[in-house]
């Protein structure tokens, strides 16, 4: 029997049209693109159904509660379809794909982001590509998880990052190998691959809007002007630190709006600045202070990963010190710990 495939259309770059202002989406046109790829009409090509979001965004307007829409979307249809395709605006796939892997608990089936550079409508589009290769591996159900397909590499979504605006290969994955490379043939990278997890039956987890802020150290940084942000309400905050995990200082001294968010119960978790390598709380005096005062290692986790999964756990109600616990626990394959 022909395996079937949910697309989930959400809107982004792959769909859109030229206006006045420039591309973006419009409604009800992305089923007529479909029509005209005779590709999609082949017998090596999954059965197919698509779902199309109201609105259609451009990916940079995702927030939380388009997180938990398409969540309530796979989570409808889980037993309906063999895996599922979700087009995504470039800009933000990162972070919606890291969301994700973490809301879709006990997930045994292909969750996969995809969408392109280039409209399906200009002749040069990526999209094709991206889409029809994405289809089959939501199909073949190798992998059963969240992943990002882009431009011939399936990367764990998680993992990836977007490291281009204009270049074809707009995604990365610097801590962790592909799970697959799409070539003549679909090659997977079983050794990569996460074990599906048997702890019980598929759920989603909706994540709930909490406070969470992102602060990148920079030479010269001036604390003073941050200080506003770090109020009682911040219930996380990720540090974009240098190398790995350091911060400007005085005599190694805590900066006081660090300090400040500690005392306010924040959790505190440090990633690095740097595409690849991890965060080694202690390894130099800088970093020293982040470690006494009980901030968490982010180890080598993107940004998008430790903010989404800040979300998920504070989501899951769990308590303070079980929160920075996990945090430091691979939950997803998102990180390597220590």
């Amino acid at each position: 029997m022909k395996k079937k495939v949910c697309i989930l259309y959400t809107g982004g770059t792959i769909g859109m049209v030229l206006t006045q202002h420039g591309y973006a989406p419009k409604k009800n046109y992305f089923s007529h693109l479909l029509d005209e790829i005779d590709d999609l009409k082949s017998e090596d090509v999954p059965q197919w159904d698509v779902v199309e979001f109201d609105p259609l965004l451009d990916s940079s307007n995702m927030s939380v509660d388009h997180w938990v829409m398409i969540g309530r979307e796979i989570e409808s249809r889980y037993n309906e379809y063999d895996g599922f395709v979700v087009l995504h605006g470039t800009d933000t796939m990162s972070y919606t794909a890291s969301a994700l892997s973490f809301m879709l608990e006990n997930l045994n089936k292909p969750v996969i982001l995809t969408g392109s550079q280039i409209p399906l409508c200009q002749i040069r589009s990526d999209g094709r590509d991206n889409l029809i290769s994405s289809m089959i591996i939501a199909a073949e159900g190798v992998v059963k998880e969240v992943c990002l397909f882009f431009a011939g590499n399936l990367l764990r979504g998680n993992r990836s990052t977007k490291i281009s605006a204009d270049e074809l290969v707009a995604f990365s994955s610097p801590n962790y190998p592909p799970l697959a490379v799409a070539g003549i043939d679909i090659k997977y990278n079983y050794s990569a691959l996460a074990r599906p997890a048997h702890e019980g039956e598929f759920q989603l987890r909706e994540l709930h809007q909490i406070p969470i802020g992102v602060l990148k150290f920079f030479p010269g940084i001036q604390f003073s002007l941050f200080e506003p942000i770090m109020t009682d309400k911040l219930r996380g905050i990720v540090l974009e630190t240098f190398g790995a995990g350091n911060i400007p200082s005085d005599d190694n001294d805590l900066p006081l709006i660090i300090k400040k968010a500690f005392d306010k119960g924040s959790i505190v978790t440090v990633c690095s600045q740097c595409m690849q390598g991890t965060v080694k709380l202690g390894a130099y005096a800088t970093s020293s202070p982040l470690k006494d005062a009980g901030a968490v290692s982010g180890y080598d986790m993107t940004t998008e990963a430790a903010v989404t999964k800040l979300y998920y756990l504070f989501s899951c109600d769990y308590t303070r010190d079980k929160i920075k616990e996990l945090m430091e626990t691979d939950l997803r394959g998102e990180m390597t710990g220590a």
